[in-house]
């Protein structure tokens, strides 16, 4: 954590944007959309990034973190605090890079063109898509359904129920045995809880616009996405809300995906991996 630097941005509607940095020091910037309810940072690729000359910028999405909350928040308002941010940093080309329910909103960035290539991690695809949903197990799809029925109930369900320590059982509960191991460790479990307990450091609005935009019908059209993505999945991950099918269906909607699927690992392959999902990366960019 010690190579980790914090900022805060004063947005041209008044709301303040936080991230956190870490890698090579004038790197081209990857915007890193973090999973469900995190904020901070745990950093992942530090040394690889330093090597490629990369710069990442984990984003506290509007409500979380450092990030000033939005009632109108959507994925156009995220997509102008990242455009606002790129300004600010005074280049116009990046990368970015999706976990887990951060994919939607990297996938987001894409289809403003602010970044020219996207790498989806342990990633959500958009359940409520037909092809998706109907792999969907019943509880997930139920909510998949309230959300496209009913998003302002789903909203207030969400929030009337989370906390940092709700999602923290959630997480270990639909977690594989591999991954229950990896994120319960006693190296890796206080970052992330520390990540959750950040991200609702401000209640859990938050989280519970970033479910209700993540579940409900996507505003953009994977089809339309031109830019290369890269999607990496672990065959070992267990979660009933990232892909049923690895990545399968998002790769067949994107029109320049390619589709890495790891034997024998689980969601945690951004942390595990992350030289090899850096090094494609740069390579696209």
């Amino acid at each position: 954590m010690n190579d980790v630097v914090s900022h805060r941005l004063n947005l041209p509607d008044g709301r303040r944007l936080g991230w956190h940095e870490w890698g090579a020091e004038n790197g081209k910037t990857v915007i890193f959309c973090p999973g469900a309810g995190m904020a901070g940072a745990i950093p992942f690729g530090e040394a690889a990034a330093r090597r490629m000359g990369l710069r990442i910028l984990s984003v506290d999405r509007a409500g979380l973190g450092a990030s000033d909350a939005n009632s109108e928040k959507s994925f156009a308002s995220w997509s102008g605090d990242v455009a606002s941010l790129l300004q600010h940093r005074g280049g116009n080309e990046a990368l970015a890079i999706g976990f887990s329910q951060g994919a939607p909103f990297a996938l987001a960035l894409a289809d403003t063109g602010l970044v020219n290539a996207v790498s989806v991690v342990s990633g959500q695809d958009e359940l409520a898509s037909p092809e998706v949903f109907s792999q969907l197990p019943e509880p997930v799809a139920n909510m998949v359904q309230l959300a496209k029925d009913d998003p302002e109930r789903l909203e207030a369900d969400v929030a009337a129920i989370a906390t940092a320590e709700w999602l923290w059982q959630m997480i270990e509960t639909m977690s594989g045995p591999q991954d229950r191991a990896f994120y319960a460790s006693e190296t890796f479990a206080p970052l992330y809880r520390r990540a959750l307990e950040e991200g609702f450091r401000q209640g859990a609005a938050g989280y519970a616009r970033d479910t209700r935009l993540a579940m409900a019908p996507w505003p953009f059209r994977l089809e339309d996405i031109v830019c290369p993505v890269q999607l990496w999945y672990g065959l070992a991950d267990t979660s009933p809300v990232h892909a049923p099918d690895f990545g399968e269906t998002l790769n067949k909607r994107l029109p320049n995906s390619k589709l890495m699927r790891l034997e024998n690992e689980g969601s945690a392959i951004l942390w595990s991996h992350a030289e090899a999902i850096l090094e494609d990366l740069a390579g696209m960019g």
